[in-house]
């Protein structure tokens, strides 16, 4: 199966000294590495604004490599994070950007291994919480306040109207879509927002549907 539950953006903040800079960056890490669907073997971490200033002090490389792991915020194995990477053999490497940002927490991770990559965009918007700003070239906007659906689908005539078909049997109702690609046949993205959270039978549905090639969601 390669659809899988990502992330709860929303949830407990963990302990500080700064929600921003810790729950926050966690649940950025966590989201690549639910995205990725398995532990990367190197993980390049860069660093903007107010994060590259900081991070050390405010725990942020230990809260995102602490995602990493897959720890949720409030996981008591979050302290050694760095640690525990070192001894599983994750290359982590963190690198401080001086470019300016449209927001000071943001954090761009590439993670992988020998089969595949994987680069995210994400920001620590206060609280807590975090947005999803760009994945593998495309642009979004994940906040979490409602539950999503990620699809990466071959830009084929038909690929949006069997997704949307198959939600529509399923009594799922749209309350957001914006679909990008990286070019005209080439591959794309869409993202849908949703009243409800989703049943891995209506997962499974989807990553059967004609031209779609992967599956992912979000729960509120």
């Amino acid at each position: 199966m390669k659809y899988r539950s990502v992330f709860d953006i929303i949830g407990p903040v963990m302990i500080g000294p700064s929600s921003s800079h810790t729950a926050g960056a966690a649940r950025i890490g966590r989201a690549a590495r639910h995205l990725f669907g398995r532990e990367p073997h190197y993980a390049n971490i860069h660093l903007y604004g107010s994060f590259k200033e900081t991070y050390k002090g405010h725990g942020t490389d230990v809260a995102i490599v602490g995602g990493l792991l897959d720890y949720d915020t409030d996981d008591t194995r979050m302290s050694k994070s760095l640690d525990t990477a070192r001894e599983k053999g994750i290359k982590v490497q963190f690198f401080e950007e001086a470019a300016q940002t449209d927001h000071p927490n943001t954090a761009r991770i590439k993670i992988g291994d020998e089969q595949d990559e994987l680069e995210l965009v994400g920001i620590s918007i206060g609280g807590g919480k975090a947005e999803i700003t760009e994945l593998n070239g495309f642009e979004l906007k994940l906040s979490g306040s409602h539950p999503a659906i990620l699809l990466i689908h071959n830009d084929r005539y038909g690929a949006i109207a069997s997704a949307t078909t198959i939600l529509a049997s399923n009594e799922i109702n749209i309350g957001r879509m914006e679909v990008s690609r990286k070019g005209e046949g080439e591959q794309a993205l869409m993202v849908i927002e949703v009243d409800q959270n989703i049943d891995d039978s209506v997962l499974s549905e989807l990553e059967r549907a004609d031209h779609i090639t992967q599956v992912a969601k979000i729960s509120d």
